[in-house]
């Protein structure tokens, strides 16, 4: 890239961050009193945000040598899916226990509001792939961390962990398993 074309980049990088976080909703004491959701479906409603969150992403990641997306039940399907095309890469489906199939691994963790589980099918991965984690949010790193420690299991060449939104606050970003690269798009 010459000094335009990077200049350009983070130019129209910041434009798409500020689009996509004027498009998010915030909804009050869901799913439980105290909480307040960031809804990116008001996001993904309008093309033209996720249009250009998807081509940011895809620029971001189209280098790294991804072969498998693996997105984080339920919102890390809907941009995942998307992302796995544009980079030629597999999708596997991260899930609440019972949801798949075949056998599973699973890993329980704990939420800013409770506790949950995850599983992913035993054969979803190789020691060959590249992965990018895929999930709408970061918050305090439960169900992050939980879908890292799965992904580990399969011993794979490189993890990517990519988040739409972070709430730093919550410092869950620290709570991390070592992966190569962690990246969120907006951070409040």
């Amino acid at each position: 890239m010459n000094s335009l074309e990077i200049e350009m980049f983070f130019w129209n990088r910041k434009t798409t961050q500020d689009k996509f976080k004027n498009a998010i909703r915030d909804v009050v004491d869901f799913p439980k009193q105290g909480i307040i959701f960031k809804d990116i479906t008001t996001a993904l409603k309008d093309a033209e945000v996720l249009r250009e969150t998807t081509d940011l992403l895809y620029e971001k990641y189209k280098d790294m040598g991804i072969t498998q997306v693996v997105g984080i039940e339920s919102r890390g399907f809907i941009l995942g899916s998307i992302l796995a095309y544009k980079l030629g890469a597999g999708m596997v489906l991260m899930r609440k226990p019972g949801k798949l199939p075949a056998d599973t691994f699973k890993v329980e963790y704990e939420l800013e509001y409770g506790t949950d589980s995850i599983e992913i099918h035993k054969g979803a991965l190789t020691n060959n792939d590249v992965v990018l984690l895929h999930d709408d949010l970061l918050a305090t790193g439960g169900s992050a961390t939980a879908a890292i420690k799965l992904i580990n299991k399969f011993d794979v060449k490189a993890v990517h962990v990519n988040f739409l939104i972070e709430l730093d606050f919550l410092n869950g970003a620290d709570k991390l398993p070592k992966s190569d690269s962690v990246y969120s798009m907006v951070h409040y």
